[in-house]
């Protein structure tokens, strides 16, 4: 097993060709792997790439929706159902770029079910024209990750009790079953290349020690000029610390316990205290961040050492160094004490809940046109949750 990273003179990617014009790229995924950073880069590059023979065809940065109908999946906690409708809009787009080469990004590919759904999404994007892309990552850096987001989606459980169900209770699907389907990846990388045949799949080993690693292997993909895609800051992303975590998780208990509406969880809880608390309270050096124990640590690498052999006897190209996803990290440093959430954190959770009471539409009232809470004035979000709570005290 790795223990260590050894840079190279030459860059892993050197030499490699562009895509035929005409390729569709489809970037599976899976999560935690700069889905989200390689999206924001392409759909700000949108209005740049058409000029290279590149075109993002979607509306938004990630078409969510359309996928999640695609893969038979359900929406997330609270949030509205897809539909087949959304699908089939992604696919007019697609269909409508012709004979240029197109490129479409979303991790929640990596969640369809069987042959059959994977085999309709590649024909109805193009057939033979596709070429799919599966970028990886060593699972001790995607664990914690993907932890904290299923908390962000209603998780009750501790990270620890996680970890020794994902790890050490067969069979080890709860309470995630979406996790070893996203994070096998060996299996992953053989679905995919059994349907769309492993000539058309290319898997990309994420460095993480160079953060321009994944932009450059898109830009050569798809023949767009060096630094073209560029990240693009997006604080709602950054990951929880484990103190606003926990705070959540209990939130979560909380919320289950009394039986409140999905559809509350999703306007008052994700879109509302999270989305504000990361929008205006950047972590600082004194913050907890999630620790995985070393026995974790070193199951996951041996998990990411069986993967990435399998994967390089099927046949795809690999794009960087296999020997990164067996990495075993040196333990990170511990803080003594308990993780404790900062006042103001907790103040900007609270009021990004209420907020989101206050930027809703009043029931019987002319629509309105919807505003994340960090769009809006904290005086504006004041005086619209005044009126309306008086409002209704006076219907009472």
């Amino acid at each position: 097993m790795e223990t260590d990273c050894t840079r190279h003179d030459v860059p892993v990617n050197a030499g490699v060709p562009p895509l035929p014009t005409g390729t569709r790229l489809l970037h599976i995924g899976p999560h935690k792997t700069g889905t989200t950073s390689i999206q924001g880069a392409l759909f700000a590059a949108k209005d740049a790439m058409p000029e290279h023979g590149v075109v993002f065809p979607a509306d938004s940065r990630h078409p969510m929706e359309a996928v999640l109908a695609a893969c038979a999946r359900p929406g997330m906690i609270g949030n509205t159902q897809p539909t087949e409708r959304h699908w089939q809009r992604l696919v007019d787009q697609v269909k409508a770029t012709g004979r240029r080469t197109s490129v479409i990004s979303s991790e929640f590919f990596a969640d369809a079910p069987d042959d059959e759904t994977i085999a309709r999404v590649v024909e109805e994007l193009g057939g033979e024209r596709v070429h799919v892309l599966i970028t990886l990552r060593p699972l001790a850096r995607i664990m914690p990750s993907q932890w904290q987001q299923y908390v962000q989606n209603g998780l009750r459980m501790g990270y620890e009790n996680w970890l020794e169900h994902m790890l050490k209770k067969a069979p080890y699907e709860k309470p995630n079953p979406s996790f070893w389907r996203r994070h096998r990846h060996d299996r992953l990388v053989e679905r995919w290349a059994r349907v769309a045949g492993p000539e058309r799949l290319t898997v990309v080993v994420v460095d993480d020690r160079d953060r321009g690693h994944l932009m450059r292997t898109f830009e050569q993909l798809l023949g767009l000029p060096d630094n073209l895609l560029q990240p693009v800051p997006d604080a709602a992303n950054r990951s929880l610390t484990l103190a606003e975590t926990e705070m959540l998780r209990k939130l979560n208990m909380e919320f289950r316990g009394n039986g409140l509406p999905d559809e509350l969880y999703s306007q008052l809880v994700r879109y509302g205290a999270v989305m504000h608390m990361k929008n205006a309270c950047a972590p600082g050096p004194q913050d907890v961040k999630i620790s995985t124990p070393q026995w974790a640590v070193e199951a996951a690498a041996e998990i990411g050492a069986e993967m990435a052999g399998r994967i390089g006897g099927m046949g795809v190209r690999i794009l960087g160094d296999p020997a990164l996803l067996s990495v075993v990290p040196q333990p990170a440093e511990v803080l003594p004490g308990e993780p404790l959430i900062a006042p103001e954190v907790a103040a900007q959770a609270l009021y990004g809940a209420l907020a989101a009471v206050a930027a809703a539409p009043v029931r019987h009232s002319a629509p309105a046109k919807a505003r994340t809470v960090h769009q809006t004035s904290s005086k504006e979000l004041v005086r619209v949750l005044g009126h309306r709570c008086l409002k209704r005290l006076r219907r009472r």
